[in-house]
């Protein structure tokens, strides 16, 4: 009987943290379990990428959609991964500060972060 009980308890937990999900994921949370934005156990930085040459321009990209220091990260990891560019990421002011050691043009900023789902409002 205590494992019939024991079993019935596990379901219903594991149901309501499945519904969670669901419902979360529905309304477009991106990371969840962090809304209140960046009290992620887990969330170090990114280590800082170095140019292969001397950096010839900076942007500022204005972002919006990142609620947590996940969503910071994965933002800048998808930029530094763009050929000639560094980027650090400010969750507080929702911006990617970007440098560059080629050209490169904002389309490609901008979709790589739109890839990822948040929205680029500006680049300047």
């Amino acid at each position: 009987m205590a494992d019939i009980i024991a079993v019935i308890v596990l379901v219903i937990l594991i149901g309501s943290a499945v519904a969670y999900i669901v419902n979360a994921k529905k309304k477009g949370v991106k990371c969840i379990g962090c809304p209140a934005g960046g009290s992620c156990p887990g969330s170090g930085k990114a280590p800082k990428k170095k140019l292969e040459g001397r950096v010839i321009g900076r942007k500022t990209m204005k972002i919006s959609g990142m609620n947590c220091a996940h969503c910071a990260n994965d933002v800048a990891m998808m930029l530094n991964q763009i050929d000639g560019v560094r980027a650090e990421v400010n969750l507080s002011k929702g911006c990617a500060r970007i440098a560059y050691d080629r050209t490169v043009g904002d389309d490609v900023l901008k979709n790589a972060v739109e890839k990822i789902g948040y929205h680029v409002i500006s680049i300047s």
